[in-house]
């Protein structure tokens, strides 16, 4: 028996489910869990089934293809640990966490290594068997000390995620194309309010009463790619700035192995810069 994800999203029509759930049933695949949505206002179908059966992947795909609209992306997935590489400067909470989420055995993933353009991380990193990588940005132009970060990629047979935890610096577009919607990101979400130097410093100094953080896939545009995940937590006037940092963290941490989580169950499409997310 196999196992199988199966993505589709396509012009939505009438009778997309039926013709879907008849193809299912008349190749022996029972649907053991299955989820919908179609977005209205641009009449865009998405459907995410997880389906049991014996027919084969390449067969399904084209049987569904020969009932579904010409425009229709189908992803036929079978589940299975997605290799991912992680990428830290200097701040470890976010870098830590994953480690020890993946040591406990809570991701559908290997960590193939893990890139930083400070070698302060090493130690933790190396805690856990896992190869670290130090590529010093000094004296390089952006494209060089990318160009070697690439190389480094380029070692390993595939790349399913690359993980920003808390990587500060900017990846050029020539970067990000090469892993289109394959880059997650995490940052507070003070921005675009407190930019630059110790946000939450300038979070108290305005009486803010809630510190979130987002998850979101890397584009061209800072900070602005299609949101994953999000949280907020309440805060008062008895925190001080360092108790907000601390507290931001504490989200961040939580937001970002959400959203890693949903990459890794393939639970995410990708639409007009946002996401649907089942």
């Amino acid at each position: 028996m196999r196992n199988y994800r199966v993505l589709i999203d396509c012009k939505d029509e009438k009778g997309l489910v039926f013709k879907i759930s008849k193809i299912f049933y008349e190749n022996g695949l029972n649907i053991e869990k299955n989820d919908e949505f179609v977005d209205r206002e641009n009449g865009k179908f998405f459907m995410r089934s997880e389906v049991k059966g014996k027919v084969d992947k390449e067969n399904l795909y084209i049987l569904l293809k020969g009932e579904l609209p010409e425009d229709a992306n189908i992803n036929i997935v079978e589940p299975k640990r997605k290799k991912i590489v992680l990428m830290a400067t200097k701040e470890s909470h976010v870098l830590g966490d994953i480690l020890i989420r993946h040591f406990d055995g809570e991701l559908e993933a290997d960590i193939l290594a893990v890139i930083s353009n400070y070698d302060i991380l090493r130690p933790l990193v190396e805690k856990f068997g896992i190869d670290y990588f130090h590529v010093p940005h000094e004296e390089l132009k952006r494209s060089e000390h990318e160009e070697k970060i690439l190389s480094l990629l380029e070692m390993f047979e595939k790349v399913d995620y690359i993980v920003l935890a808390k990587y500060m610096r900017i990846l050029t577009p020539e970067f990000v194309q090469k892993y289109e919607n394959k880059i997650i990101n995490i940052h507070h979400s003070f921005l675009p309010a407190f930019v630059g130097a110790n946000p939450y410093k300038q979070a108290y100094d305005r009486g803010v009463k809630i510190i979130g953080a987002t998850a979101h896939f890397v584009n061209n545009n800072l900070d602005e790619g299609p949101i994953i995940a999000q949280d907020v937590i309440h805060v008062d006037h008895t925190y001080t700035w360092q108790d907000m940092r601390n507290a931001g963290r504490d989200v961040e941490k939580v937001v970002l192995a959400k959203a890693l989580k949903l990459a890794l169950e393939d639970r995410i499409f990708v639409y007009a810069n946002k996401t649907v997310i089942f």
